[in-house]
């Protein structure tokens, strides 16, 4: 009986190590070829057996070792050794036979495992097994010191990689010649013996697809993204999806920098997910999906969208006599619509010593000094005004070359004619930051704190 447990046991280990070291949280096509270099599992872990009433032992607990062969991508064989060092004896209130202390107890036997994958998600790996055993007891029971049993269940596994998985099992069975029932449960971890070893690639592994999302394993080495996940930057569409059909960037969830996911582009708001302004009205899709709650597709009712590349002193948000030709600029828009408003974002790029909080702090004080600006010398009410800083979050280019730097360091100023307020960056669950007690110089780090210090124009 308790071999049945125990056998359980070890083949849930053994069941988790396999699931460890199987399809290395890829999936069907991928644990396939992983049998062709590394068949071979080895599982650890602890399981739980619960005996019948009548049982001359108590419901104990035990340590699992097994070792499992791939045979393919549904079946698989494994062998189990389950020990438990401490089985209490049950006490019992007639006369029937009992031990007078714990015994130890030890469980071999072999599985038969058959693999049920979901190719939607082939991380996640359940399966079926039946498997017999037999049972050696420190000293003789009611069925004997050897006692032969079958069982039967399942479990689910989750792999980590090609070379770790998590197993769990439950299993049920009869042992013994008075066919007593068990129910065995067990958590274990599996491991993949030569799955970190490079894969020697044939006609039938380079012709794999192993997520499944259109493009061979083979291309996905070449482009640099997951073969074992079929959306490797999380935008939404599939990495076959971005290379063929829409020419985006699969490694980069918003390929054009409008501040749409290339996902949301193409399935959501039927935008262009190369380009930054579909209608080119004037102002990007994410802005206006975003922020200003108008139309990506009708560029009649855009925003006006000034973008200002002002130049500040290293570390100051204090706005220089020669920029204020440009800040006039958005004065006599202003005047031209006398209830418009207008939102004043600052920005900025991103260099490897960037910190990320310093600079939605300084991107903040920078789009104020603008807003003061037109406050304070073109006399306009500050109510008309909302301002936020955005720091590095929202470039509108890849921070690789100092000319794509310069076109993140920016203030944009976008005007309502209607005048509507600007949504507030809170109402629209963004992630600026507003410029409330903020001293004038933060002298965080040393040397750029992100990529400002060289002049913006």
């Amino acid at each position: 009986m308790f071999s049945n447990s125990a056998s359980r046991l070890c083949a849930v280990s053994g069941i988790v190590i396999c699931l460890l070291s199987g399809p290395g949280a890829s999936g069907k096509d991928h644990e396939q070829t992983l049998f062709d270099k590394a068949p071979w599992t080895v599982a650890f872990g602890l399981g739980y057996v619960k005996f019948e009433g009548d049982e001359e032992v108590e419901d104990g607990a035990g340590f699992s070792l097994r070792g499992g062969y791939d045979l393919n991508e549904w079946w698989g064989v494994e062998g189990n050794l389950l020990f438990a060092p401490s089985l209490d004896p049950r006490k019992f209130n007639d006369d029937r036979f009992a031990l007078n202390s714990e015994i130890w107890a030890l469980d071999l036997g072999a599985d038969l495992l058959l693999h049920l994958r979901n190719t939607d998600n082939l991380r996640w790996d359940p399966f079926l097994a039946v498997g017999i055993g037999f049972l050696f007891f420190e000293e003789s029971l009611g069925s004997g010191k050897t006692v032969f049993a079958v069982d039967a269940g399942g479990g689910l596994q989750y792999h980590l990689s090609d070379k770790w998985a998590l197993r769990g099992d439950l299993r049920t069975g009869i042992a013994g010649g008075d066919t007593e029932a068990k129910l065995i449960g067990s958590l274990s971890a599996v491991y993949r013996i030569g799955a970190d070893l490079p894969m020697k690639m044939n006609v039938r592994a380079g012709e794999l697809d192993s997520d499944s999302d259109g493009l061979l394993d083979s291309r996905e080495a070449d482009i640099g993204t997951d073969p074992y996940n079929p959306d490797s930057d999380a935008d939404g569409l599939s990495d076959g999806q971005e290379v063929d059909r829409y020419s985006t960037d699969p490694l980069n969830q918003d390929s054009d920098f409008d501040g749409l996911n290339d996902g949301a582009e193409v399935l959501t708001y039927r935008t262009e997910p190369l380009a930054q302004d579909t209608d080119e009205g004037g102002v990007a899709d994410g802005h206006e999906v975003i922020e200003d709650e108008t139309n990506p597709l009708d560029k009649s009712d855009d925003l006006m969208v000034y973008t200002l590349y002002i130049e500040f002193d290293y570390d100051k948000a204090i706005i220089r006599p020669d920029d204020y030709d440009e800040l006039d600029v958005i004065s006599k828009a202003l005047m031209r619509y006398p209830d418009a408003s207008a939102r004043i974002e600052g920005h900025a790029d991103k260099r490897k010593t960037s910190k990320r909080d310093y600079n939605l702090t300084l991107s903040t004080r920078r789009a104020k000094a603008v807003r003061d600006y037109l406050v304070d010398n073109a006399g306009f009410n500050e109510n008309r005004f909302t301002f936020v800083g955005y720091g590095f979050d929202r470039p509108v280019a890849p921070n690789d070359t100092e000319e794509n730097m310069q076109k993140n360091r920016r203030v944009e100023v976008y005007i309502r004619k209607d005048g509507q307020p600007a949504s507030s960056d809170s109402e629209r669950g963004g992630t600026g930051v507003e410029a409330t007690g903020i001293s004038e110089s933060e002298p965080e780090i040393e040397g750029d704190p992100g990529g400002n210090s060289a002049p913006i124009k």
